[in-house]
């Protein structure tokens, strides 16, 4: 989350670090959080989650989801430009809402920024690290002359909310946020969790296809659930898709959907670069690989720490997942300073600065970008889940 005490400045800092892979990118002085409101990876740039924020620090438009939504949405736009970039040039969005009656106005407001094109999307209920904050959003966007290119597959509907199904660039597809819907009219297909999940995965299938891939491409997932009893039935269903291949790497967490008809949503990266899935031993989980590495990016799953010590205590929890990413990140030839992008979930946004604190000395400078939020874990004693993006050096 982008927030600071200190006054907010429009320069730009750019250092380019001993890999040339990854560069912090920062606006003014340096951000309070353990975190980089920007980080270029190669071709693509990974922003900060943002909220509604002045120079002081203060949520802009208390109690008004338009005017914070807009707020968001300049904030990102000086951190692109400033990163040689531009909101032309995102490929993915994650909206974070606290009240899914919100949902309406922040569309009113996102979308005039977009006006053709727009960039992927995914829009999940949680809580956020303000009080007053309604919204947050976290983008990947690609540099100005790189290929931004939207899949949309023969016969679909355009969406009737303002995103592009899919965008692909280089060698990564990212997809929106999916849930139960018939593509070709853009109707609710109901049913229960199985049958969403294939829906969904189905639907992930003729994108893929669109782009000139198929589900063995995909490299990383996150689902959300409004309901986590269904969580086994779920992975029943979408473990199914990936039989052939070791599954990417995921998250999953309870939090509120846009829309209650829906049991799932699905949110996936797909890469056309050589697929290696990385730390899948013996006893490897059938639905998810503990990271994937396609080309030079790494798909670190989300980790927990859960264990009879930790149980109930986030800073030796979030001690313990950390200890548990370093040696997947090891395996895959990164280490904490390669990482580029990161995913926070705290059941309880109470336990932030516990976390915070062990975050900070795992990556001690140059950290990546990240956004945190509240969610519910599947793990029933699980209080802190982690999920990262690296770049091999």
């Amino acid at each position: 989350m982008l927030y600071t005490a200190t006054t907010f400045v429009c320069a730009l800092i750019v250092v380019a670090m001993q890999m040339p892979a990854k560069q912090i990118v920062n606006t003014g002085p340096a951000p309070v959080g353990p975190y980089s409101p920007a980080v270029k990876a190669g071709s693509l740039i990974y922003l900060s989650g943002t909220l509604a924020q002045d120079a002081a620090g203060a949520i802009v438009g208390k109690g008004d989801i338009a005017a914070q939504t807009r707020r968001v949405i300049e904030r990102m736009h000086e951190i692109l430009t400033l990163s040689g970039s531009s909101l032309e040039q995102v490929v993915a969005v994650t909206v974070y809402l606290r009240n899914a009656g919100d949902f309406a106005a922040m569309n009113d407001a996102y979308k005039a920024h977009w006006p053709l094109n727009p960039p992927t999307r995914t829009t999940v209920i949680a809580n956020l690290v303000l009080p007053d904050a309604l919204v947050e959003m976290s983008m990947i966007a690609v540099p100005l002359g790189a290929e931004r290119t939207v899949i949309h597959p023969a016969g679909w509907m355009r969406s009737p909310n303002p995103y592009s199904y899919a965008i692909r660039s280089g060698e990564t597809l990212f997809l929106s946020g999916l849930v139960s819907r018939n593509g070709r009219d853009n109707s609710v297909v109901t049913g229960d969790i199985t049958k969403q999940t294939r829906v969904v995965m189905d639907n992930a299938g003729e994108l893929l296809e669109a782009a000139g891939m198929t589900h063995a491409n995909v490299v990383s997932a996150r689902v959300f659930l409004p309901d986590a009893a269904v969580f086994q039935q779920m992975n029943e269903a979408y473990r199914s898709y990936f039989s052939s291949v070791p599954p990417p790497a995921r998250a999953t967490v309870k939090v509120g959907l846009a829309g209650s008809q829906y049991a799932v949503e699905i949110t996936m990266v797909a890469s056309s670069a050589p697929r290696e899935a990385i730390g899948a031993g013996r006893s490897a989980n059938p639905n998810l690989s503990p990271a994937i590495r396609a080309g030079r990016m790494v798909y670190v799953s989300g980790m927990l720490g859960n264990t009879p010590e930790t149980k109930s205590d986030t800073a030796a929890q979030t001690r313990e997942t950390l200890a548990r990413i370093a040696t997947t990140l090891a395996a895959a030839g990164c280490s904490p300073s390669d990482v580029v992008d990161g995913l926070v979930y705290l059941t309880d946004i109470r336990n932030f600065a516990a976390m915070n604190e062990q975050y900070r000395g795992f990556f001690g400078r140059d950290f990546p970008a990240r956004t945190t939020v509240q969610a519910g874990l599947v793990a029933p004693d699980g209080l802190v889940e982690i999920m990262l993006t690296a770049v091999t050096p």
